[in-house]
């Protein structure tokens, strides 16, 4: 009798084991094709995340100083600046990542427009270099590459939880001499903006900019 109740209790681990496994590789299976499935959602559908990153960027123009920009930070903003397409994928922008105390602090007093002086930690400062673009009429296209570039900055400090503002140099000149001068930034390479990054002290409303009247469809 002992030995019958030993095999059968042994029989029952085992059938439980057995149901246990089964449960999990069931589980395992429809979890691996839930996210299949989402991925391929992700893929061929909408990400709000995008959208509402884009809809509630505003330019933040006043800073904690208190709260430091990691270079992990620094160098994902980066990374999203060079995500940005450009004309026949010439790459024309440079970067100057201004982190130096007495930089932002020369900066700040040259440029008081900047809002580099309002706290900001870092400051990113988009360059076109000018040989490396398209000849003839098409060499201007460095403007519009490199806009691209600070756009993707903007929103990646955003999506950080930071706080930034496109602040123009080009094409004043007195700005560019400036920065030219502070910065060292030599002659065939053209500072378009100062892109002060920082943890916001400020919270402005995000503008609803939407006008349906600015949309023409098929002609003007």
């Amino acid at each position: 009798m002992k030995r019958f109740m030993l095999q059968l209790f042994r029989l029952a681990m085992t059938m439980t084991i057995m149901i246990t496994m089964a449960v999990m590789i069931f589980s395992l299976r429809d979890r691996v094709t839930s996210l299949k499935r989402q991925l391929a959602e992700a893929q061929a559908g909408e990400d709000p995340g995008v959208f509402a990153t884009i809809a509630s960027r505003t330019s933040i123009r006043k800073f904690d100083p208190s709260k430091a920009v990691s270079d992990e930070a620094i160098g994902k903003i980066l990374k999203a600046g060079m995500c940005a397409p450009s004309a026949m994928n010439k790459q024309p922008w440079e970067f100057v990542v201004v982190r130096d105390a007495a930089q932002l602090k020369a900066l700040g007093e040259a440029l008081p427009y900047s809002r580099v002086g309002n706290g900001a930690q870092a400051a990113i400062v988009v360059c076109g270099n000018l040989d490396n673009g398209l000849p003839g009429r098409g060499k201007e296209y460095w403007i519009h590459d490199c806009s691209a570039a600070s756009m993707n900055i903007l929103l990646a400090a955003k999506g950080l939880g930071l706080g930034a503002v496109w602040t123009g140099v080009y094409p004043g000149e007195d700005r560019i001499a400036a920065v030219r001068k502070i910065l060292a930034i030599p002659e065939g390479f053209m500072p378009l903006n100062i892109i002060p990054i920082g943890h916001p002290a400020e919270n402005p409303p995000p503008k609803d900019k939407w006008n349906p009247a600015k949309v023409h469809k098929n002609r003007w």
